[in-house]
């Protein structure tokens, strides 16, 4: 269920949505199963949406989990596609590779265990399009390391960043959340305003934020 929306409203929406009959089922299943976070069913249509949209061939994907979106995304793009997806725990990371392999991905995606701040050092290419759904804290570092990766035109999608409503509504704040919530403000407000990009954010799941980059982006240092 959504946290930032009505029930009944994400209830309706979710009700149109067309039930997975592949492995995607089975992993909705294990991730209800074992608690294991994975994309809402709205947001799923929107990365299909994105892929499609952009006709993204080449994909950076920061949190991997079980591999779901991976694999998501990876049935929207079609063939001849290639999709980078980092995982820091490494049990996750073992289970997204088994997943890949059901359904015949592994040739196309690839995954990388560690920490997203350090993996993105070291990879190299450009991108079409740029999927982050991992510590929601540190957004803006991920951000800064993976930006200069996508190509002009491409698109940079994060998920969770209205982080169960805090980051719009005081009165939901946990206090052992304050600074995830700052850093997603602060995030969340940079993306919004640099001319660089061109950026929405939508109230649904947990909130996604959309950029199309506009041109390369320059920090100050």
């Amino acid at each position: 269920m959504s946290q930032i929306n009505h029930e009944y409203i994400n209830n309706y929406l979710v009700g149109l949505i067309p039930q997975h009959e592949d492995i995607l089922k089975e992993l909705e299943g294990y991730a209800e199963q074992h608690n294991t976070p994975i994309v809402t069913p709205d947001v799923a249509g929107l990365l299909k949406v994105m892929v499609k949209s952009v006709q993204a061939k080449k994909i950076l994907e920061v949190g991997t989990a079980i591999g779901y979106s991976s694999i998501l995304m990876g049935l929207s793009a079609g063939e001849d596609f290639s999709i980078t997806t980092i995982e820091k725990d490494e049990d996750n990371a073992a289970l997204a590779v088994q997943n890949i392999k059901k359904v015949g991905m592994e040739q196309n995606i690839k995954v990388l265990t560690g920490d997203a701040s350090e993996v993105l050092d070291h990879i190299e290419g450009t991108f079409d399009m740029i999927f982050v759904d991992a510590a929601k804290g540190q957004y803006m570092d991920f951000f800064q390391k993976s930006i200069g990766k996508l190509k002009v035109g491409g698109i940079f999608i994060c998920d969770n960043v209205l982080f169960r409503g805090m980051v719009a509504e005081r009165s939901l704040l946990i206090r052992r959340k304050i600074t995830i919530v700052k850093r997603l403000k602060k995030f969340l407000h940079y993306i919004s305003n640099i001319d660089s990009l061109q950026t929405t954010i939508i109230p649904m799941g947990d909130g996604v934020s959309i950029s199309c980059k506009l041109k390369e982006v320059v920090f100050d240092d």
